[in-house]
């Protein structure tokens, strides 16, 4: 990967609920990505790029067009294709991930393939089986998913009076981290998509 260029991530808000939390930590997530320097201050690896796609926003075709590997191109597929690395945000509805997110997985393949992701969930629980679920989808798609995902309890508790979503320093470390992790798998994974032939 050209030192220049930097990388792209793609931050996905997976829930459509009206009063939903998944665009305020998505947000909080986009923040944390901005300064570059705080993730790995001296890689020289040049700027992120950050596409924030909310699934609620996104229209998709008829599932009765999808077919194994994917089906007709969607609005956001070149977005996701175009990503280095994702950041899934994501509620947990009765133990496990909505299907919300789940058509917007589907509806792609190639686009995931190879790359790195993390996941944010949040939940009464904070949000650890959808974490799990996930992962096992994602593994099926050929995505690496970091080693640190981060779980959010009762994040509604944390907001401030503009709304937007304050942790506390541990919170804010733990996000930190996953996304270090991350930023060093999209610069491996980018250099290797480039650079070898992918296995079948």
């Amino acid at each position: 990967m050209s030192p220049a260029a930097g990388i792209r991530v793609a931050v996905i808000s997976g829930s459509v609920r009206k009063d939903r939390m998944g665009p305020t930590i998505a947000r909080w997530v986009a923040a944390a990505l901005n300064p570059a320097a705080a993730l790995k201050p001296d890689a020289g690896m040049g700027p992120l790029h950050i596409d924030l796609i909310d699934v609620a926003h996104v229209e998709l075709p008829d599932d009765s067009l999808l077919y194994p590997g994917g089906g007709p191109k969607s609005e956001v597929a070149d977005r996701i294709a175009a990503a280095d690395a994702f950041v899934f945000v994501t509620p947990e509805y009765n133990h496990s991930y909505p299907a919300s997110l789940k058509r917007l997985i589907d509806w792609h393949y190639g686009e995931w393939r190879l790359k790195p992701a993390t996941i944010v969930a949040y939940g009464v629980y904070g949000g650890y089986a959808a974490i799990e679920h996930l992962r096992g989808v994602l593994a099926e798609l050929s995505v690496v998913t970091t080693r640190r995902a981060l779980g959010l309890r009762v994040p509604w508790t944390a907001l401030d009076d503009q709304g937007r979503y304050t942790p506390d320093a541990e919170l804010s470390r733990g996000l930190t981290a996953s996304l270090a992790e991350l930023r060093w798998w999209a610069e491996v994974l980018a250099d290797a998509r480039r650079d070898r032939t992918p296995p079948t």
